[in-house]
C-alpha cells in the first residue's frame, strides 16, 4: 500500500510536463493578443492624426 505522505517523482514529472505544456500554450497566446494591440494602437493613433487634421482645418475654414 502506498503511503499518501510519499512524493511519487513521476508524478511530479508530469506536473512538470504539464505546466511546461500549459506555460507554452499561455505564451503563444501573449504574442498573439501583442500583435493584435500592436495593431490597435496604431489605428487608434492613426483615427486621432485623422481627427486631428480634421478639426485643424475646420478651425482654418471657419477662422478659428
Amino acid at each position: 500500500m502506498t503511503d499518501p505522505k510519499l512524493i511519487i517523482i513521476s508524478d511530479l514529472l508530469d506536473t512538470r510536463a504539464r505546466k511546461q505544456k500549459e506555460l507554452q500554450f499561455y505564451t503563444e497566446q501573449l504574442k498573439e493578443l501583442q500583435a493584435k494591440m500592436y495593431w490597435v494602437k496604431k489605428e487608434i493613433d492613426l483615427t486621432t492624426t485623422i481627427i486631428d487634421m480634421i478639426e485643424k482645418v475646420k478651425g482654418i475654414v471657419t477662422g478659428k
